[in-house]
């Protein structure tokens, strides 16, 4: 799936769906894998026409492009790469929260303890071997775009920009995150506990490790046989408790976290003896469906952090 929004860089994805020619040709290639010289026949259109338009699908993420070996010779196939485009409209909203933000990549994790299956790379290359935990340590995982583990834990050191003299309202972290699997598997269920400060904000079942279609923003190099998207998962710690994407997580409270003046440490887990050790996969800017690193937000109003 496609999660677009009215960002800049979604344009392509537009401009390759604002043609009847290419909805023809989404239509076409849903029934079967088809080479430019099919779609031309089946479409009416030059070969050359057909090239332009299918440039344009691959750009907009909806078609992926091989070569196959077939009857002697090589051709360029063509498939369809997502099932769904899903477009979210900017809306009116009351007025802004004062807000102290931080983006945290995901290979900026100060403490570890993973795993195999287990793994890191960035927007270019894997970092060191699959399945070797030694490569957590490597100096260039600071610049990892995904990373994912079958079971452990990772830890982000988060400065706390909450002033003297400033209320703390809310706590919200945002992130891209799903199982890990040998591969991948739809169906792969994976218990992941997030920690605040030592303290579990609760428990949320991952369904899977997706692989369906290449993430919107999965670099072309990478296998499409792993995890290429996740879930993008709000968590809110609010005075009336803990919420993911609007539903209650669990009853710990803002006041149940104890504030550290200059830092928060937060931590994403999958015990080995949880119900459903199914691991964890991280997604930052530059793979997945979203373009954004972890996001650590604290929402603040004038006060005593005391009141």
């Amino acid at each position: 799936m496609i999660r677009a929004t009215t960002d800049r860089k979604w344009l392509p994805l537009y401009e390759a769906l604002a043609s009847e020619v290419r909805l023809r040709m989404l239509e076409l290639l849903a029934e079967r894998a088809m080479n430019v010289k099919e779609l031309a026949a089946a479409t009416g259109l030059s070969s050359a026409i057909v090239t332009m338009h299918t440039k344009k699908l691959e750009r907009g993420g909806l078609i992926r492009t091989e070569l196959v070996r077939k009857g002697g010779g090589t051709h360029k196939m063509c498939r369809v790469a997502v099932a769904k485009v899903e477009l979210s409209i900017p809306q009116e909203t009351a007025a802004q929260r004062a807000f102290r933000e931080v983006s945290i990549p995901v290979g900026h994790y100060t403490r570890f303890e993973v795993h195999p299956t287990c793994g890191l790379a960035t927007a270019e290359k894997i970092i060191g071997q699959f399945d070797d935990p030694r490569y957590f340590l490597e100096p260039e995982r600071m610049h990892a775009k995904i990373l994912w583990f079958g079971h452990g834990f990772v830890e982000y050191r988060i400065p706390n920009y909450v002033l003297q003299g400033e209320k703390l309202a809310e706590i919200e972290i945002t992130c891209e995150i799903g199982s890990e699997a040998p591969g991948i598997r739809a169906d792969w269920p994976s218990d992941i506990h997030f920690y605040l400060n030592d303290t579990l904000l609760g428990v949320w079942t991952s369904p899977g490790d997706s692989g369906e279609g290449q993430g919107a923003l999965t670099p072309s190099w990478w296998n499409e046989g792993t995890n290429q998207y996740g879930w993008l998962k709000m968590i809110r710690v609010t005075p009336q408790g803990t919420f993911i994407d609007g539903q209650r997580l669990s009853d710990v409270k803002l006041g149940d976290i104890v504030m550290m003046r200059n830092d928060w440490l937060l931590r994403f887990a999958v015990p080995e003896d949880a119900a459903h050790v199914g691991g964890v996969t991280l997604y930052g800017e530059d793979f997945g469906n979203y373009n954004q690193d972890i996001v650590f937000r604290t929402y603040v109003s004038p006060g005593t952090a005391g009141e």
